[in-house]
């Protein structure tokens, strides 16, 4: 399996995500309205050395994604972790129209005519042979249509999507979309997770191998289930050559300083880390911090 990169940025301070302060949310969403605040500090990320880049298929990633297109000259080759769906966007779909229209608007809604009976047809057959696989698949597709052109290196299902999946222990979906992101895209298949000891169980007992796992781990067990000692467990017995692991909320929002949440990361059998950050002092700072071992740091690796 292909190392992926040991840092990488995030995004969420671009759209006002904070999990632990609605005010902080706020504020960070009043900071980067317009698309020129969020390159600036894109700009001093990839300064920062940064090379490896997180995006979630929100409303604003298209927007983001013809940008760098438009200015490819000016920033570096970047890898890309896309992180699909934008489960709000579907949820508020769901809630206004149901699923039947929320299906039709999302991937019968085309430009060309063309295209578009092609994809009717394609989801008539999935509709009507309750196909879950195909329309799954249908989606990957149309929410990777934004990143068309980047090396991607990893594509990501969001935790809200995974975690129901795990619960409702869809193996055939799980192995479908694993099988899908290598051959569509020759990328490696990335799942999010709060419960990643759970899901890398499964996914052992269920023989899917070469997968990111994305999941929160922090020194406070925030957003971590069942809760750290757990986590600890599944790290030390993991082999990354099957489970490459990825940490995201290692600040837990804000609750963590800095140099207190990277001691604890750097002791941990880890992969990667993402983090997002707004100003050029928290960039520097954390990639400062960070001192894991390397891509393929967990003992049987080296065996």
């Amino acid at each position: 399996m292909q190392a992926i990169d040991q840092v990488v940025f995030g995004d969420n301070q671009f759209f006002g995500i904070n999990h632990m302060s609605q005010e902080k949310a706020q504020q960070l969403a009043e900071t980067f309205h317009d698309i020129e605040s969020i390159f600036h500090v894109y700009s001093v990320a990839f300064a920062s050395g940064i090379r490896a880049v997180m995006l979630n298929s929100n409303d604003r990633a298209s927007e983001i994604c013809d940008r760098f297109r438009a200015r490819a000259s000016e920033f570096p080759a970047l890898n890309w972790y896309p992180s699909i769906p934008y489960p709000h966007k579907y949820a508020n779909l769901l809630a206004e129209k149901g699923i039947l229209p929320t299906v039709n608007e999302v991937l019968f809604k085309e430009s060309s005519a063309l295209r578009g009976l092609g994809r009717m047809a394609q989801g008539g057959f999935a509709l009507a042979s309750k196909d879950a696989i195909q329309l799954m698949k249908m989606l990957v597709d149309l929410e990777m249509r934004a990143f068309t052109g980047f090396e991607v290196q990893a594509v990501f299902l969001q935790n809200v999507v995974t975690d129901l999946i795990l619960g409702l222990g869809l193996k055939d979906l799980v192995y479908e979309y694993c099988e899908h992101v290598r051959k569509k895209f020759g990328a490696l298949p990335g799942l999010i997770t709060q419960n990643m000891p759970f899901l890398r169980r499964m996914l052992r007992s269920w023989g899917i191998t070469e997968v990111v796992i994305c999941t929160s781990i922090n020194r406070i067990g925030y957003l971590m289930s069942p809760g750290i000692d757990a986590y600890r467990e599944a790290l030390q017995e993991n082999d990354p050559r099957e489970y490459q692991i990825m940490a995201m909320s290692t600040l837990a929002s804000g609750a963590v300083p800095v140099r207190e949440a990277y001691d604890f990361i750097n002791g941990l059998r880890l992969q990667s880390v993402v983090f997002g950050a707004s100003s050029r002092k928290h960039i520097e700072e954390t990639l400062s911090s960070i001192r894991l071992a390397g891509p393929f740091n967990a003992g049987r690796a080296a065996d």
